[in-house]
C-alpha cells in the first residue's frame, strides 16, 4: 500500500476520532442538571389554597429522562432521618414516558405514587425542600424553596 494512503487513512480516522469525541455525547458521563422556578398563579376555584394563591412549583432537566423514581422530601428532616416520609414519592412499574418539564404534584404518566391512594402534600413557604430524581441507574438531587 503506498505511503499516501496509509497517511489518508490515519488522517480520517484521527478526524472520525476527533468528531466523536467533541460532537457527540458517546464519551460524555450520563449526568443531567435539575432547575425550577416558582410562579403565583390565581386558582380557578376560590378557597382552593392559603390566601386564594396557588404555587406553581414547575421542574425541569436539561435532557429529555424516563424518570424511574420522583421523591420530595423536607431537608432539615431527611438530614436528620433519611427515611423521613415524603411529600411527593412517585415511582415507575416499568416503562415511563420520557419527560424533560413537569409541575409539582402532576401526574407522569408511566409513574404512579410509591403508596397507592396517597397524592402530594403541598409544600410549606420559607422550608426547603429537596427533590430527588432517579432515571434508570442515573440521579441528581435539587434543593428548592417557596418563598
Amino acid at each position: 500500500m503506498p505511503r499516501k494512503n496509509i497517511f489518508l487513512l490515519l488522517f480520517v480516522a484521527v478526524l472520525a476520532t476527533v468528531y466523536a469525541i467533541y460532537f457527540t455525547d458517546w464519551f460524555a458521563p450520563k449526568t443531567f442538571k435539575i432547575f425550577h422556578t416558582s410562579r403565583n398563579l390565581r386558582p380557578m376555584r376560590p378557597g382552593m389554597t392559603r390566601n386564594g394563591i396557588l404555587p406553581s412549583l414547575q421542574f425541569g432537566v436539561n435532557r429529555e429522562l424516563r424518570f424511574t423514581e420522583l421523591k420530595v422530601v423536607p431537608l432539615a428532616a431527611w438530614t436528620t432521618n433519611q427515611h423521613t416520609l415524603p411529600l411527593w414519592h412517585l415511582v415507575s412499574a416499568s416503562n415511563s414516558v420520557p419527560v424533560k418539564t413537569f409541575f409539582y404534584g402532576q401526574n407522569i404518566p408511566g409513574l404512579h405514587p410509591a403508596i397507592s391512594g396517597t397524592h402530594s402534600e403541598l409544600p410549606e413557604t420559607n422550608v426547603t425542600y429537596r427533590l430527588f430524581i432517579t432515571a434508570g441507574k442515573f440521579s441528581a438531587q435539587h434543593d428548592f424553596e417557596l418563598k
